[in-house]
């Protein structure tokens, strides 16, 4: 959008009005974004968020009590208290490293379709012999590479 002297001085005005950026945008015919935009870069004093003026004003509209205030008396001191020295925490123990199990790789490609959950001891992959040139095996291929017509179909 290239920014006329008029329409600057529109946005200033409605801003100026207390007008959201939205409605700024639609009277403007331009995006919300292009008002927001344009208003940071000409500093325009910031305006709290809608949430927080909805907040205020619902936390303004309820009556609030009015207390009496009793005088509090200080508390008396405590007598200090000698603490016994605590036993020495014990050494912690660092954890086990990582279980990492080699993927295991014949002379020929192996299906890489993963089965289980990552993380748990079952997990692995399918490693049966993949199909020309796919990283899986016909099985999993056929999940894998679905046409955009199929899933269309599918879809209704």
């Amino acid at each position: 959008m290239d920014w006329s002297a008029e329409a600057i001085e529109q946005l200033r005005a409605l801003w100026a009005e207390g007008h959201s950026t939205a409605e700024i945008g639609r009277r403007m015919g331009i995006s919300k974004n292009a008002v927001v935009g344009k208003a940071h870069r000409l500093h325009l004093p910031a305006r709290p968020s809608p949430i927080q003026r909805e907040q205020a004003a619902a936390a303004s509209a309820a009556p609030r009590p009015i207390a009496a205030v009793a005088p509090v008396a200080a508390p008396a001191p405590r007598p200090v208290m000698p603490v016994a020295p605590r036993p020495p925490a014990p050494a912690m123990r660092a954890a086990p490293p990582a279980v990492v199990r080699p993927f295991p790789r014949s002379g020929a490609r192996t299906c890489c379709w993963p089965i289980g959950e990552p993380g748990t001891p079952e997990f692995r992959f399918c490693t049966s012999e993949s199909f020309a040139g796919k990283p899986y095996c016909l099985e999993h291929a056929s999940i894998a590479y679905v046409k955009a017509r199929d899933r269309r179909e599918d879809a209704a």
